[in-house]
Parts: C-alpha cells; structure tokens; sequence
C-alpha cells in the first residue's frame, strides 16, 4: 500500500510561484501514474494535472495549463507540481493520488489520497 504526503504549500502574492511536492512511501511507486487534485471551499474536488509512471506523459486542466507543471523523479518516490503565475482562484487544498486508469481525471479513479497543502493566494 502506498501512501502519499504533500508538502510544500503555504501564503504567496498573486503573480508569486509554489513548488508542492508529494512523497510517497513504497517502492512500487514508479509503477503507478500520479495526480494532483485541488479542493476549494465550497466547490467540489477539481483534477489540476496528471502524469504517467514513467514521467513521459503530462496533461492539466485547462485552467492552469500554462502555468503549472507536473514532474515527478521516481529515484526519490516523488511528484512535484511547480505552480507560476499563481492567482487567488488556486487557492485551495491541494491533494495528490495514484491514478489507477490513466489518463483518467476522474476522481474515482484515483486512490490512496494524501491528507492534502493548504495554497492560499492573496491578491
């Protein structure tokens, strides 16, 4: 069973940049493609990006195509999402999971959720 721990989230200014990262305990990690969610209050959980085992295959959500980056570095049982260009609608909780059908969005899709960073940003 893996599990998933984010870190990384925190206060920045709008224009500002956030790298989150998400360990995961494991070592069949690298065989599972990876997610990140996003949470905001009062709105329903909203796919952010996507990527596949071996790191070759990325998609995002169309709003934050652009700007956010999703990577991951399976030495180290790691995905990381580089935010840039950050606005106040990204502030939310954010969560990373297995994807078990990539290159679903679905949530039900997905399992083994991390508990989830807080990103808050001001304008």
């Amino acid at each position: 069973q893996v599990q998933l721990v984010e870190s990384g989230g925190g206060l920045v200014q709008a224009g500002g940049s956030l790298r989150l990262s998400c360990a995961a305990s494991g070592r069949t990690f690298s065989s599972y493609a990876m997610g990140w969610f996003r949470r905001a209050p009062g709105k329903e959980r909203e796919f952010v990006a996507g990527i596949s085992s071996n790191g070759v295959g990325t998609y995002y959500a169309d709003s934050v195509k652009g700007r956010f980056t999703i990577s991951r570095d399976n030495a180290k049982y790691t995905v990381y999402l580089q935010m840039n260009s950050l606005k106040p609608e990204d502030t939310a909780v954010y969560y990373c999971a297995l994807n078990r059908n990539y290159p679903s969005r679905a949530p039900t899709d997905f399992g083994s959720w991390g508990q989830g960073t807080q990103v808050t940003v001001s304008s």
